[in-house]
This record gives structure tokens, sequence and C-alpha cells, in this order.
């Protein structure tokens, strides 16, 4: 029971009017943690306004309410004079009723929307609070993400369990002193009452008679706006039950054992719904478009959601869609993200300021890279810094808020204002020459790695020298994961180098990546990269750079875009420039992709008599390559003619492909012939499907999977998967048929294959006839 007499009086007035904790703390509004720990003496001295609701709710009279009331009173903090621990003396500004200090919490906003998952995690951490160690909540994150908002309206909803006061000190952490922490103590213990004269001078004398005073008493702190861990280590209670909200646009990583709130920016929903809030319901729904354009052109921001609102709440007469028409403009966005003293781009500076030169670099130079994200190299590229020291500074602007990064790899992404932000920066502060020069380095760097990753998956070695022989990547693996996370990169990089007339490069960045392309035809960029090199080799007049790369360029109109009449445009023009210069082995080529989009058209007929002419021309051709290209026309005359009903013809063709792929190909590395082989085993597979030989024909197309998987290419396994489904579903093994068919059809949606309609259309047919256990429905 309590010690001064208040803990006591209380249980004996609630015992005595027969209702319980429970029954009493709803009647007060207050938790019953909180009541249970007045009456148990933990809370000694509770707030008038929490006595008040006692002596409400329990009915008392005035005489007994007014000793309640006395008997909190004296538990309440008092000054501390003289010189030593024991010391207590006088009055001061701590004798009356703690909610009276000069730190009492800034008001909480009437419109505060979202973050309810973030504010149920602090309610669980304070009812699982342990005395013996104080609970430290870091609220960190970019500026704008209402770090101090969500602090102050949490602080405001957890206060009734914190019956000895809430107090906020303004750290000032992105002014150029921040407030010292022997400041701040001061502060802090004057507000709990402690008399100036017994405030000690030293830091480390006021943290711990800070300690002392909170020991006992459950105190909720409000630490807004930490400038670094130094800072804040000082203000924080050793022991007892109180609770430390500190926001930061630092991370804090080195405050050990605290709990992390790290908010994210709104999702689009609650970004409409804080415009309401703000504007009111009728205007948000009479342009609900707009207003969902809004919450993404302010990035889902809770700051810039907030302007974009007390702007339109300011201008009743403005609509939604005026404002997002301005906000539409880059170049002018942040211009439209101000409201009176609220500005998005004032709050961006303050954090930009804080950074060393170098950081401030690099930070400005990131937003010339391209794609979502970039990676250290291309930072240190950009900013001209050794890699080590740049990728010091995004993990710097990171701590700070000003990037965010990647969850699993070492990449960084901007906010899309931020980046904004950043742009503008850039254009202040640097040179033109340095922004192209910045620029023309991180691209010839792109462009020389991307070739030198794209030449592992040739069918020759290359001796060229990788562009950086210390972090070149080494297999194939790595190759494929860099060229996949650099694709916006060096695809942009490519671009760039042709509208500057490097033509060379752009060719030969492009042949480099032919055999890359044949493994991710679901890459609809290829026909990008083969348009550049088809204009490239025309600026250098070279037509047989020209037939190679419009050959390239049709099968990636077929192939990755689906656009078969410009395929067979591509294949045309690549098919008269093969014949103007000689060059029989791209004239060899040009017919079997004309035959590829006229069969897509079609055009069936057509398209077997070039694929026989093709084949005609290839086998009276010499060497290796001749010998690819034979097998690729014969592959697909086989499939044209499975396709037309006549599979016997196309077994035939099949089995010739076969026997070419086991005799060998002179000089071509046995992986690339056993790809080839696996192509026609596939075809074999399914050439004996046609002809109902099912039994026969599951065995090729389980190799031509397992060989597809094996070498990790998704685009050639999951249509060879889907042909073995509908081969299982024909020899009744339905709940194999099932799993394979789904994984198929999944797979396939994901690629964006057109082939995800006749996987859907076998599960269909296989789920209407039997149910999930394989029986027959009815």
């Amino acid at each position: 029971m309590s010690d001064n007499g208040f803990g006591e009086r209380l249980h004996a007035l609630r015992t005595g009017a027969g209702i319980s904790q429970e029954q009493l703390a709803q009647r007060a509004g207050i938790s019953v943690r909180a009541l249970s720990n007045m009456e148990r003496g933990r809370a000694r001295g509770p707030r008038l306004r929490t006595v008040e609701a006692l002596v409400a709710a329990l009915g008392l009279d005035g005489v007994v309410g007014q000793e309640l009331e006395d008997a909190a009173r004296l538990g309440r903090p008092r000054a501390v004079g003289g010189t030593g621990p024991k010391s207590s003396a006088g009055t001061g500004p701590g004798s009356g009723a703690i909610g009276e200090h000069p730190l009492a919490l800034p008001r909480d906003l009437r419109d505060f929307t979202a973050r309810g998952r973030a504010l149920e995690d602090l309610r669980v951490l304070v009812e699982r609070g342990d005395p013996a160690h104080p609970a430290v909540v870091v609220v960190c994150g970019q500026p704008g993400l209402g770090k101090t908002a969500f602090a102050v309206h949490a602080a405001h909803v957890l206060a009734p369990g914190f019956p000895d006061g809430q107090f906020a000190v303004d750290l000032r952490g992105m002014d150029p002193k921040p407030t010292a922490p022997r400041e701040a103590l001061a502060r802090l213990l004057h507000a709990f009452g402690v008399a100036e004269a017994a405030v000690p001078a030293a830091t480390d004398d006021r943290s711990g008679l800070l300690r002392s005073v909170l020991r006992e008493r459950r105190v909720l702190l409000l630490l807004d706006n930490a400038a670094d861990e130094g800072q804040v280590r000082p203000l924080l209670p050793g022991h007892g039950p109180s609770l430390t909200l500190v926001t930061s646009r630092r991370s804090l990583a080195g405050l050990e054992s605290v709990h992390r709130t790290e908010l994210a920016l709104l999702r689009r929903e609650e970004a409409v719904e804080l415009l309401t809030r703000v504007i009111g319901p009728d205007r948000v729904h009479r342009e609900s478009q707009a207003s969902r354009d809004l919450a993404e052109l302010c990035g889902h921001l809770p700051l810039a959601v907030r302007i974009a609102a007390q702007r339109l709440a300011s201008r009743p007469g403005e609509t939604l869609t005026k404002l997002v028409a301005q906000l539409a403009e880059h170049e002018t966005r942040l211009d439209h993200l101000e409201a009176g003293s609220l500005r998005v781009r004032a709050a961006f500076a303050l954090s930009y300021q804080q950074l060393p030169p170098s950081a401030r670099t690099v930070f400005r130079r990131a937003c010339l890279a391209d794609g979502p994200d970039f990676s250290p190299t291309t930072a240190a590229l950009l900013a001209d810094l050794p890699l080590r020291q740049a990728a010091r500074c995004t993990q710097h602007l990171t701590d700070a808020g000003l990037l965010q990064p990647h969850p699993t790899a070492d990449r960084y992404r901007f906010h899309d204002l931020l980046r904004l932000f950043a742009a503008e920066q850039l254009a202040e502060e640097d040179e033109p020459a340095h922004i192209t020069a910045a620029r023309d380095r991180a691209d010839r760097w792109a462009l020389r790695r991307a070739t030198a990753a794209a030449r592992l998956f040739d069918t020759e070695p290359h001796p060229d020298t990788p562009p950086d022989p210390a972090t070149a990547v080494a297999d194939r693996d790595r190759a494929r994961i860099w060229l996949e996370a650099e694709r916006p990169q060096w695809l942009a990089a490519l671009h760039r180098a042709h509208t500057a007339g490097h033509h060379q490069q752009v060719i030969d960045t492009a042949q480099a990546m032919h055999w890359f392309s044949d493994r991710t035809p679901h890459w609809e960029l290829w026909a990008q990269v083969f348009r550049c090199a088809v204009g490239s080799a025309r600026a250098l007049g070279s037509r047989r750079d020209e037939a190679v790369h419009l050959n390239y360029l049709s099968w990636a109109y077929n192939m990755c875009l689906y656009d078969h009449t410009a395929a067979l445009t591509a294949a045309q023009h690549a098919l008269a420039a093969a014949r103007e210069c000689g060059d029989q082995l791209q004239i060899g080529w040009a017919l079997g992709y004309t035959a590829g989009a006229l069969h897509r058209l079609g055009r069936t007929e057509e398209s077997i008599t070039r694929l026989h002419e093709a084949t005609e021309h290839l086998r009276q051709q010499t060497g290796a390559p001749s010998r690819l290209a034979e097998l690729t026309v014969l592959n697909s005359l086989g499939h044209h003619l499975r396709q037309v009903g006549r599979p016997h013809e196309a077994l035939t063709v099949h089995r010739r492909s076969e026997a070419i792929c086991r005799a060998g190909v002179p000089g071509q590395l046995p992986e690339l012939i056993g790809l080839y082989l696996a192509v026609t085993r596939q075809h074999l597979g399914n050439d004996l499907a046609a002809l109902h030989r099912w039994n026969e024909a599951e065995e090729p197309l389980r190799y031509a999977l397992t060989h597809f998987e094996a070498a990790q290419m998704p685009a050639w396994s999951e249509p060879a998967r889907l042909d073995l489904g509908i081969v299982l579903r024909h020899l009744n093994r339905h709940h194999e048929a099932h799993t394979t068919l789904t994984t198929a059809h999944d797979a396939l949606v994901r690629l964006n294959n057109p082939r995800q309609i006749k996987a859907a259309d076998e599960l269909h047919q296989l789920n209407s006839v039997f149910d999930i256990a394989g029986h027959p429905t009815d």
C-alpha cells in the first residue's frame, strides 16, 4: 500500500463503494493499470484533474474529496533544497499540480490521421513495461513523415497512464547549435520542482539527479528533434516506470536498448483521409479522382499532403484539379507545396544543411541516376569520389533520412519529392560542365560493365578487359543479378551514347547482349536496345551491322512485344540489307525471322515456305554459326508444321535437329548445344503429344524442363512446364497435372507470356472434369 496515504484512501473509498478497479477506471476515464499503480503507491501524486475525475466517479462529497486531493498533493514533487540528496526543504514550483510546468506537451492535432498500428505497438509496450528498464522509443525517418505529430499524439493518448506528468523538450537537433544536454537537464529538473540552487553544475551530476527524481514516478518524456545519441543519453531515466519518446531525423542507431518506431509513408487511402479531415468530405467526394492524384503527387508524404490540404482549406473556391495540374509540373512542384510557414522545401533543407560537403555532393549527384534506385558504385562515379567514401556518404544520408535503403540489396532510393529537391540543389550548386562530366563518367562505366557482364552468356570467350577487374562480375549468376538491378542505368546510358554519336559503343554493347537477351525475352527493353543499334549501324553506314541488329530487332518485336507486324517489317529490311552486303548467315536468319512473323500473323503457309527456303539456304553454308541458325530454323519449321496438323512431318524435322545436336557442332561449347537439344526435345515431346502418344511425350518434356530450370531460364522453363502439364492431364495423373499447370500458369502470368491463356484453359478443363481429389465431378 501507499506510504503517503493517497493509495490507502483511494482503495478504501473504492472498496467501500463496492465497485471494482475496472468499473472505477471506466467511470473516471483512466486506465486500470494507472488506477492499480495509484492504489499500490507506485503513483503517489496524480494530477489534479485525475483526482477530480476519481472524486466524481466515486460520488464523494466536498470534504472527503478535498481530503483525497490533499493526500495526492502531498505525493507530488517538491522543490529540492540544500546540497545533498537527503535535503528536501521549501515548496517551489513542484509543490503544485505536476501538470503546471513550462514543458507541457504541445497541442494535439484534431485531424491527426493514420498510424494506428504504431500507436497500438506503443500501448502494448506501456502495458508490458518493466520498471527496472524504463521504456525508450525512438521515432525516426525521413523529413516530412510527421514524427513530431505522431509523438505528440501518442503522448496525449497515453497520458492517463502517466499520472505524474508529461513533459516535452525540443532539443533543436536541426539548429546550428542544438540544445546542450546540460541545458535540457536543467529545464527538466526545474519542471520537476527542483530549485535552481539545487541543480548541480556538471552535466553528469544533473543526469544523475534526474534519474533519482524519476526513479519512482510514472512520467512521460517527449524529447523532440534529437540531434544525436550523445544529446539523448543523459536525459534518459535509469529506473522506474517512465516512458521516453525520442524523435529524430537521424536513426540514432547507436542508442542502446530502445524500441524503434519507423514511420512509413501514408497509404493512398490514409492520405485521402487526411485531406478529407482538413478540407471536408464534400470537396473530396466532388473530386475523388483528383484527391487520389493529389496524394500520389505528394508522394504520400504526410507533410506534403497536409500542406496541400491546408492550402486548399485556405482557398475554399479553388478546385483540387487545379492544384493537381500545378503539382504535375516537376520543375515547380515544390513551389506549390507551401502553405504559410509550412514548406516541404524548408523541411528538406534543414536536413541537407546539416550534411558534410561530400555527403551533399553525393545527395545532389545521385538524382542523376536512372531508375528507381542506385548502388554506391553509381553514387561514387557521379560524385567523383572513391567508392569507400561514397558508401559512407550513402550510409550518412540514410541515417539522416534523405535516402531509403533497399531491404536486401546494397542499393538506395529517393522519395520522389526528395529527388526533386536534390535536382534543385544540383542546378544551383553544380556547374553544367561538372554535371555533364559526372553523367558521362557513370555512363561509360555502366556500358563497359554491362558489355562485360552480358558477354559471360556468349558462346565464345572474349578477351576484352572488364571495366574494373577488382569488382567485375565473375560468373553468370552475379552477372544476371547485376544486369537486372542496373537495367535502367545501362539502358539509359545506351540511349545517351546513341544520341551523343558513340555509335560503335552502342553496337558493341547491343551485340554483347544478344545471347543474354535470348534468356530473358520477357524483358520488353530489348526492342529499345536493338533499335538503338540499328540506328547506330545506319549512322556508320555498316549494312552488315544493320542486317544483324534488324534481325535481333525482329526477334524482339516477335518475342518481347508481340508486335508481329513490326517484326515482319524489321525482318524484311534485314533481308534486304543482308543480300546487299552478301552476308549469307544473316540472309538465313532474316528468312527465319520473316517466317516467324508471318506465322504469328496467321499467314502459316507463307511462313512454312520461308522456313523451307531458310533451311535449304543454311544447309549449304559451312561453319558453326550456320549450324546453329539451321537448328533454330528446323525447330521453327517443325513447330509450324505441327500447328497446321502435320505432326508426322514435324516429328521428322525435329528428329533431324536432334541428330545435329547429338553429333555436336565443332567449336561450340557443349552447354550451348545442350540448350539446343533441350529445345528440340521440347518440340519432340509436343510432336508426340499431337500424335496422342502421351506416354512417349512425357520423357522429352521432362528433359527440357529440367534443363531449362538448371540454366535458370524461366522464360523457357515455364512454357515447357505447361506442355508437360497438358500431357499429364491426358495421362489422367490429375494431382500432378493440377500442381504442374498451376505452377506454370502463375509463372506465365508473372512473365506476361501469352501462353498464360492456354494454361488457364487447361486448368479450367481439369477442374471442370475432376475435383481436387481427382474424382470425376457430377
